[in-house]
């Protein structure tokens, strides 16, 4: 019975929900590891008590010593299961109810200055792989794009004439978010060598590509970003995240309005976008103590 009960849970996931595969490949996870528990105690999922989901919780925190933040991951997973199981009506009350998850320690995301990102926008590149990544860094830190929307952009997704991007973020879900001009000059100075090293071959229709002329992976990205940092002497080890941060983080700190970030982010919360106020306000502090007479 459990295993046609995950697989329509995750058949909702895909189809109603529209959530990325690796969100329901997590969530499957954790549910399966609960049904699994269910299993080893001889309880039936459909019909346990309030008390048994707090029993597992116990188990989690007391016994298998997780960390708040993959405990909450796992009730959360939980309680979305017993939802669906609800809103089709196979069963009459949500044993998750009274559930309440562990907090969540507020992490505030790492960004970079605004002279460590002149200083890598200003990088020499002088190679095929160094013109792509500087392009990369430009886009990521100009659109806040994810690295699978990165990876994933089409040459028909980026319009340079009119300063846009299509980006397809998650759940298949599609915006439309500005680009300057710096950006789509150095788009145009990319794609000039993009032709240049794939002239006469026939190649994939990403705006990325690998020295093959297929569509860049994830692990590339994240070892170019990398070597072109230590290059250009940033101290903060690269990854593709870290310019989503920073692009949220300036454009708030210029005078951004939440509203507007949310939907440039691709969030589909409000409450996901206002981390990058604690950002602000971390910033805030810093200039109070800097400038205030009585600091």
């Amino acid at each position: 019975m459990d295993s046609y009960l995950l697989d329509d849970f995750k058949s909702h996931m895909s189809f109603e929900r529209q959530l990325s595969q690796n969100t329901i490949d997590a969530y499957a996870g954790d549910v399966d590891s609960f049904l699994q528990y269910c299993e080893a105690a001889e309880q039936n999922p459909l019909t346990i008590p309030p008390e048994f989901v707090e029993q597992y919780h116990t188990q989690l925190r007391e016994i298998e010593h997780l960390a708040p933040a993959s405990i909450f991951r796992k009730l959360e997973a939980i309680k979305c299961f017993y939802r669906f199981l609800l809103i089709e009506n196979r069963i009459s009350e949500d044993p998750t109810r009274f559930v309440k998850s562990a907090k969540r320690t507020l992490k505030i995301p790492q960004q970079l200055s605004q002279e460590e990102m002149t200083r890598l926008l200003s990088f020499p590149a002088k190679t095929f792989e160094e013109i792509r990544t500087v392009t990369m860094i430009d886009l990521l830190y100009a659109a806040g794009l994810r690295v699978s929307e990165l990876i994933g952009l089409r040459l028909e997704n980026v319009n340079l004439k009119e300063g846009w991007v299509l980006a397809f973020g998650k759940g298949s879900k599609q915006r439309f978010v500005p680009i300057h001009h710096e950006v789509c000059m150095r788009i145009r100075t990319y794609l000039d060598a993009r032709e240049s090293r794939f002239f006469g071959k026939e190649v994939a229709s990403e705006l990325f590509l690998n020295n093959r002329g297929t569509k860049l992976s994830r692990i590339s990205v994240w070892k170019d970003l990398a070597a072109l940092g230590r290059k250009a002497n940033i101290s903060t080890p690269l990854h593709p995240h870290l310019f989503r941060h920073t692009f949220a983080s300036h454009l708030l700190q210029g005078g951004a309005d939440l509203r507007s970030l949310q939907e440039m982010l691709g969030h589909s919360d409000l409450s996901t976008t206002q981390i990058y106020t604690h950002l602000d306000v971390k910033d805030l502090k810093t200039k109070h103590k800097k400038y205030h007479p009585h600091s």
